[in-house]
């Protein structure tokens, strides 16, 4: 299935150049020699996630992979069985990062095709570590952040009962993986990419840019209608995720052309990364300006900043998300200097400006 899907769109200063319609899963579109677009099916709002297979002469690269659903795996079997011959094998299978609607059917096609796993070194070790929490109790620390939080004892015990579900969603990992470093130059499709890495939403997410090509392949680092998450977790509770997102989008308009073909993990490509990039780093100097004008007129704790920081309110499904870009934006003026925090009688951080 090649060629133009649809005529051109516009959307906030970018343009999509097929349009709003796309590839079904077991479908391929190609956008550039070599480079082909599919789509796997989520199980959740986003609904879907776009994965990319690439064309090196001897072989076949995948970037990117869904999760380990039935779905996933038939349509992933209708496309590799067109493509993958003995002469002309699955070579290896490259992940932007570790969350599992991109790493969950690594490990499956890493084994079934007998292909190597390219992923940078803190998003193996981090899906490695939070794959060991399968079947432990919910850690203390965890319950204790929570409470910290300010959240009620019914999302503690949600969160309690679903400890531990990450390593559902990702199938067996290699134990073995060649790393992808900032910087590193890689042959796919036939020309030379160059490994760009971001942080703030996942600890070291690797994007490709072909030069040749002008065409990179950017995850959910550089989304064109989206914004990523960008969270504190438990496991860091002082970390300041923001400045990390901050900076890595400062990198990308510095590493990628204007007019760059940008191939995002969800919704369309596009192109416009610095338009995108300039909005994503404005919004998020939005929210920490609307955090400001509430903190000024008291303490607040963490689920009290929600509605100021995204517009409306939280429902339980979200609130763990939403905790997450909260405390990202809090610990971001605490780094500054801006804000502090005290505990209150009920064990809640209640959050002012220093």
């Amino acid at each position: 299935m090649d060629g133009f899907l649809s005529e051109p769109t516009q959307y906030k200063g970018l343009t999509f150049p097929h349009g709003t319609l796309a590839p079904e899963p077991g479908e391929a579109i190609t956008l550039a020699p070599g480079v082909e677009w599919t789509r796997m099916p989520l199980p959740f709002s986003l609904k879907h996630i776009n994965v990319w297979i690439l064309d090196d002469g001897d072989g076949w690269t995948i970037v990117d992979t869904g999760m380990p659903l039935p779905d996933t795996k038939d349509a992933w079997r209708k496309l590799l069985d067109a493509r993958v011959t003995p002469e002309k094998p699955l070579k290896r299978v490259i992940i932007t990062h570790m969350h599992p609607d991109h790493i969950g059917c690594a490990g499956w096609l890493c084994y079934k095709y007998d292909a190597e796993l390219w992923i940078s070194r803190l998003e193996y070790t981090m899906c490695r570590m939070l794959v060991a929490d399968t079947g432990r109790d919910a850690p203390q620390a965890g319950i204790d952040f929570y409470v910290r939080a300010g959240w009620p004892q019914k999302a503690i015990d949600n969160y309690v009962s679903r400890f531990g579900g990450f390593g559902r969603g990702v199938s067996q990992m290699p134990d073995a993986f060649r790393r992808l470093e900032d910087g590193d130059r890689v042959q796919l499709a036939g020309q030379e990419w160059r490994v760009i890495t971001g942080n703030g939403h996942s600890p070291e997410h690797v994007c490709l840019f072909s030069e040749a090509l002008n065409v990179a392949i950017t995850g959910d680092q550089l989304l064109p209608r989206i914004s990523s998450n960008v969270s504190v977790h438990p496991t860091e509770p002082m970390a300041n995720p923001l400045d990390d997102w901050i900076k890595s989008c400062e990198k990308l308009l510095r590493e990628l052309p204007e007019d760059s073909f940008i191939l995002p993990a969800h919704n369309e490509p596009f192109t416009g990364a610095h338009i995108r990039l300039r909005n994503l780093i404005a919004g998020h100097e939005t929210s920490l300006t609307r955090l400001r004008q509430k903190l000024e007129k008291g303490p607040v704790k963490v689920p009290e900043t929600f509605i100021s920081l995204f517009g409306r309110a939280i429902n339980d499904d979200e609130m763990g998300s939403a905790t997450g870009e909260a405390l990202a934006h809090l610990n971001y003026l605490i780094h500054r200097g801006e804000v502090k925090s005290q505990p209150g009688s009920d064990g809640a951080l209640l959050y002012s400006l220093a």
